[in-house]
């Protein structure tokens, strides 16, 4: 069986990635397809286990690509449709920008693993329409337009969809009109250790962007007064550096080994935003710390209230003021050995597993025979 393996792009390494890596040890012999790629990164990342071919777009050979990138998204649905596939039997694609929309032969199996559906163009249009520059919110409503018609059209070359949590599989259901199979994302855990005495300080990690929400995480901090350590780059870390007290502390983009010792003896991890799936609760939990999250989204499927967090209703300061003085005065007890188990739930074995049951079904359902009709006139 042929494999071919579409990933929208490949420039660093983040969940999206890490989720093709696990897919690519299952299909060694696939080929990978992307936009625009560091082949390096690529091929250190995916080891010396994979045999594939790393095949880009027309995009990677457009001037300044690698970098800017995103300002070809009105070309990228074109440059998909001009892949040749006719030779796979199994096309997997991941979705979250465009990816979905190759051609397949008529035979073949395309299964997507979508992360979501093109929030940019869908349900949070207007949050990234507001956070972004003058030139962009004159042109983007008309390309947003013609990828919202493209994206839908799309979906329907698609066999079987696979959503990385419940919340994406409405998101689906929503916007294709589309069953999806949930399959959680895979977590690294055996990386963190839970058994670390922790310290005083909460941290908030992640991209500092406005839909993320670190901004209500450090005004509620400086009304509190308790120490606070934020990790991450993006638009907002100049507003933050603006308005933090001396409570917060703002590290910016740190290595692995600095996040990880900061989520092994943090006393809990601060998560205000609403997420497809998010990764960061689940290291977190694998660390021994609980997750103060918002309610909604992903964070639904991971964090169980009460035994491995604490869920806040409303993005609002006060609800998550609450959230973390209910934190402070021991309202829950949390048991760093139920917080591993609880995260091992979520290991890459796992997710391989699942995803492989996945496909098979799939291949099951395309091979059975059509049902049958009762002839003549009804």
């Amino acid at each position: 069986m042929k494999v071919a393996i579409v990933h929208y792009w490949w420039l660093s390494n983040r969940g999206g990635e890490a989720v093709v890596a696990a897919i690519a040890e299952l299909y060694p012999e696939a080929d990978l397809y992307v936009h625009v790629c560091d082949e390096p990164l690529v091929r250190k990342t995916l080891g010396a286990g994979f045999k594939g071919r790393v095949i880009t777009t027309f995009i990677a050979r457009l001037p300044g690509a690698a970098k800017h990138y995103q300002k070809y998204l009105p070309l990228m649905p074109v440059a998909l449709e001009q892949l040749d596939l006719s030779a796979y039997d199994l096309v997997i694609s991941s979705e979250s920008g465009p990816a979905k929309g190759v051609i397949t032969r008529p035979d073949a199996l395309h299964v997507c693993y979508c992360h979501s559906p093109m929030r940019y163009v869908w349900d949070m249009y207007p949050a990234y329409l507001q956070g972004a520059g003058r030139v962009v919110r004159a042109l983007f409503p008309w390309v947003a337009h013609w990828l919202r018609v493209w994206d839908r059209a799309s979906a329907d070359r698609v066999d079987h969809f696979v959503a990385n949590s419940s919340f994406v599989a409405s998101r689906i259901r929503k916007f294709y009109r589309r069953d999806a199979e949930v399959v959680y994302p895979p977590v690294n855990v055996t990386a963190f250790d839970h058994r670390r005495e922790r310290g005083d300080f909460y941290l908030c990690l992640g991209q500092l962007v406005p839909y993320k929400r670190a901004d209500m995480v450090v005004e509620v901090f400086n009304r509190l007064g308790l120490p606070l350590v934020v990790i991450g780059e993006g638009e907002l870390l100049d507003r933050l550096k603006a308005i933090a007290a001396p409570n917060v502390q703002l590290m910016g983009r740190q290595a692995f080994s600095v996040v990880k010792e900061k989520l092994e003896t943090c006393k809990a991890l601060v998560f205000p935003g609403l997420e497809d799936f998010g990764i960061v609760p689940v290291e977190a939990m694998a660390s021994g710390a609980p997750v103060i999250a918002y309610g909604k989204g992903g964070a639904l499927d991971t964090i169980v209230h009460g035994k491995t967090g604490i869920l806040f209703d409303e993005q609002s300061n006060s609800a998550l003021e609450a959230a973390i003085r209910a934190c402070e005065a021991g309202q829950h007890r949390f048991d760093v050995e139920a917080l591993r188990e609880h995260a091992a739930g979520f290991d890459k074995a796992i997710f391989q597993r699942r995803f492989l049951q996945a496909v098979e079904r799939a291949m099951a359902a395309q091979k059975a025979p059509p049902p049958q009709h009762a002839e003549g006139w009804s």
